[in-house]
């Protein structure tokens, strides 16, 4: 059965336009060092969906829609001890951290922001909106996955990704 998500950047670090450039138009997504976040990633499937999210920015936003290409694998950057998320206590053999390959699906034209997020009936209960909500990756219920991919449909903000 499909899952969606949401997968929160900083557009400063990595963006959907960074995505858009990318070969193949295809990440890793690492870098994820919260436990409940990584568990997530875990129990993804290839064919899952997810929206990017820009994060910290003004507004804050879904941006797009990506695709999981590749299962949960472990995270080599907490091998390296010279990258930004290196942790010594993974190792190959037992690691701690994971990361997926997520594809661009689609890019809006315009962006929908937190605050429009927000005054959408039936998106009460999702996660991105819950006060204190601060995971990088996390679930999306298939209702609001609907909800909100049907309210893009109604204002024509998608555009299929030309490949």
């Amino acid at each position: 059965m499909k899952q969606y998500w949401l997968f929160k950047s900083e557009p400063t670090t990595f963006s959907i336009d960074d995505l858009v450039k990318s070969p193949r138009q295809t990440t890793c997504w690492e870098g994820v060092r919260n436990y409940q976040a990584r568990n997530f990633l875990k129990s993804m499937k290839v064919g899952d969906l997810g929206f990017f999210y820009h994060s910290n920015t003004d507004p804050p936003a879904i941006v797009g829609i990506v695709q999981v290409v590749k299962a949960a694998y472990p995270d080599c950057f907490a091998f390296d001890s010279k990258s930004r998320y290196f942790d010594p206590r993974s190792v190959p053999d037992v690691p701690r951290w994971f990361l997926v390959d997520i594809r661009l699906v689609k890019k809006f034209p315009r962006a929908l922001s937190l605050e429009q997020l927000r005054g959408i009936n039936g998106l009460e209960k999702m996660e991105l909106l819950r006060k204190g909500s601060r995971l990088s990756v996390q679930p999306v219920r298939p209702e609001e996955w609907q909800r909100v991919e049907g309210l893009l449909q109604d204002r024509k903000m998608t555009q299929s990704n030309p490949r």
